[in-house]
């Protein structure tokens, strides 16, 4: 019986394992970082920098109907003889107990097109603020996909640091055996140990620099500096020479970029501006309506037209320069803006493609060469053949040749980042 219940509760137990550790896995929070998507994504969502000009892109957004809709309306109230004199009738402030009360409704017309050019103006600067809020968006995940490719080159040179520690260390244990046979001079056993120390040091550059590397992700992310973040694992693949075409990279360039964009539409509300400044030659109108009361009774009407004089001629005429001059500011920022972004294009996809075919070198030619040189070193100076100097210039060739694959594919990427940033997405 005692038997039977024990096997009862642990059945129970093993049930609620089954049940409740997978719940607990799948609550427990994962650190971001494993993908540069996934930080791409945190930031979209988190960071307050990019939410403020998202927040005032839908700010200017909502200037542009207010722009072209008519001005309120006024309503004057005007008591007549509030004395009552000629009549017996005290002083009041009542309308029916006035001599007469008159109502004036009043609504301002602004001459014809002045409307539509304010909406218009208000619509491009409405486009500037979201130019600029996609600007903000390409700079921030630019800046991630660097900071990115940067942890990944640190945390995979620092493994690499490690490998080629071990494999000082199995060369260490030759050595010593060489030494205690008398084959080789005390001076090896100590160069070994000396390139060992070296090493130590590269180590603590490389965990200081991936140690840097995670604040600023943090920092980008607007995170804490010290918040956990997943490995990296792998790099984006590099787009295919056919999709990095310079003509067809720089016709989306002129297309899509934001700041262009942005520059564009302040070239057009500088237009807009202009020609509201040269309406402004023409008069506004305000038409009203008049009611008349008198005693309980409404037994008049007086229609108003009304319009404003332009006489200040001059003075408009320095409007319209002013405007004129702020158009052609425009049109030149555009024009320098476009000419920057197109040579910073053709000098990031020359970089790029310098840092593919620096990779492909390495991984092709320079690191097979560089393994079979320390593969020939190493069986020559286990049969005496070579000193170990040799050896250490072989093993530190290496080295070399890993890192510079490292340090390529990392170009690469900051490269197709500053790509991505000037284009206004992904390849």
């Amino acid at each position: 019986m005692t038997q039977a219940f024990a096997f009862r509760r642990q059945g129970a137990f093993l049930l609620l394992a089954f049940v409740l550790f997978p719940a607990m896995a799948e609550t427990s929070p994962v650190p971001p970082g494993a993908s540069v998507e996934s930080l791409l994504e945190l930031a979209r969502r988190e960071n307050s920098d990019y939410a403020a000009t998202r927040f005032e892109a839908d700010a200017a957004a909502e200037r542009v109907y207010p722009a072209g809709a008519l001005p309120d309306p006024t309503l004057r109230t005007e008591l007549q003889n509030v004395t009552n004199y000629g009549n017996d009738a005290n002083t009041n402030i009542l309308p029916s107990r006035v001599g007469s009360t008159k109502y004036t409704v009043t609504q301002p017309l602004p001459f014809w097109g002045k409307r539509d050019l304010k909406r218009e103006a208000a619509e491009a600067d409405a486009n500037q603020a979201r130019g600029r809020s996609d600007a903000s968006w390409a700079d921030l995940s630019a800046r991630i996909k660097t900071a990115y490719a940067q942890l990944y080159q640190a945390v995979r040179s620092e493994a690499l640091t490690r490998e080629i520690s071990a494999l000082l260390k199995g060369l260490e244990s030759i050595t010593r055996a060489r030494y205690a046979s008398g084959l080789i001079p005390q001076q090896d056993a100590i160069r070994v140990q000396l390139e060992q120390t070296a090493l130590q040091g590269d180590l603590v550059l490389w965990e200081t620099e991936r140690h840097h590397m995670q604040s600023r992700l943090n920092a980008l992310l607007r995170r804490p500096a010290h918040a956990a973040l997943a490995e990296p694992q792998r790099l984006r693949p590099v787009p295919s020479p056919a999709k990095l075409d310079y003509v067809a990279l720089d016709e989306r360039l002129r297309a899509r970029n934001p700041l262009l964009f942005a520059e564009t539409a302040r070239v057009t509300a500088a237009e807009k501006s202009r020609e509201l400044t040269y309406r402004n030659r023409y008069p506004d109108f305000s038409v009203g309506v008049s009611p008349i009361q008198t005693g309980s009774r409404v037994n008049q009407w007086d229609l108003m037209l009304e319009m404003n004089i332009p006489l200040q001629q001059e003075s408009r005429r320095s409007q319209e320069r002013e405007a004129q001059a702020m158009l052609s500011a425009a049109q030149s920022r555009q024009q320098a803006t476009q000419n920057q972004l197109q040579s910073d294009l053709a000098e990031n996809l020359a970089a790029l493609d310098s840092a593919q075919r620096i990779e492909k070198l390495v991984r092709s030619s320079l690191l097979p060469q560089a393994q079979m040189t320390f593969e020939a070193a190493l069986a020559a100076y286990e049969n005496g053949k070579v000193d170990f100097a040799t050896l250490l210039d072989a093993q530190r060739q290496i080295r070399k040749a890993r890192l510079d694959e490292l340090k390529a594919q990392t170009d690469a990427q900051m490269r197709l980042a500053e790509v991505e940033r000037l284009l206004g997405e992904d390849l």
